[in-house]
């Protein structure tokens, strides 16, 4: 299933698309683009080493995981992941401004998406399985 695009930001180094349930930063070229380009096209790679690569090259950030978005004093966006490194991301201030609503309006849903699917999964687990029939 394709998420939808709700916000792009094109920047002459790397791009922003906001989707109904992830961020995602792009890289436009590079060294650190090839290697965002490997770590992103193998999930285990970028469950077990996401963390240390945060630091050098951005990460696809689903909204259900983000604790706060917030413009900083420059104008860049700042984002807040629990047990993750705040990423920044370098936008004019009125880019910043405008992501950062559209996120403040998803990232609740994502959140309540989450929560709906895991109860949904608990009730399934609950339910009595039948019992395996007996051969004759």
């Amino acid at each position: 299933m394709v998420e939808k695009l709700v916000l792009k930001i094109d920047k002459p180094h790397f791009v922003v698309k906001l989707h109904e349930d992830t961020l995602e930063v792009d890289l436009k070229e590079g060294a650190k683009k090839k290697l965002e380009d490997v770590v992103e096209a193998h999930p285990i790679l970028r469950e077990s080493l996401g963390v240390l690569f945060q630091t050098i090259i951005p990460l696809d950030v689903a909204l259900k995981d983000i604790e706060s978005v917030e413009v900083d004093d420059r104008g860049r966006l700042k984002i807040v992941i629990p047990l993750r490194r705040d990423i920044i991301i370098p936008l004019e201030a009125d880019e910043s401004e405008k992501l950062a609503e559209k996120m403040n309006e998803l990232i609740p849903l994502a959140k309540l998406k989450e929560a709906e699917e895991t109860k949904a999964l608990e009730e399934m687990e609950e339910r009595p399985r039948p019992e395996p029939k007996k051969p004759f």
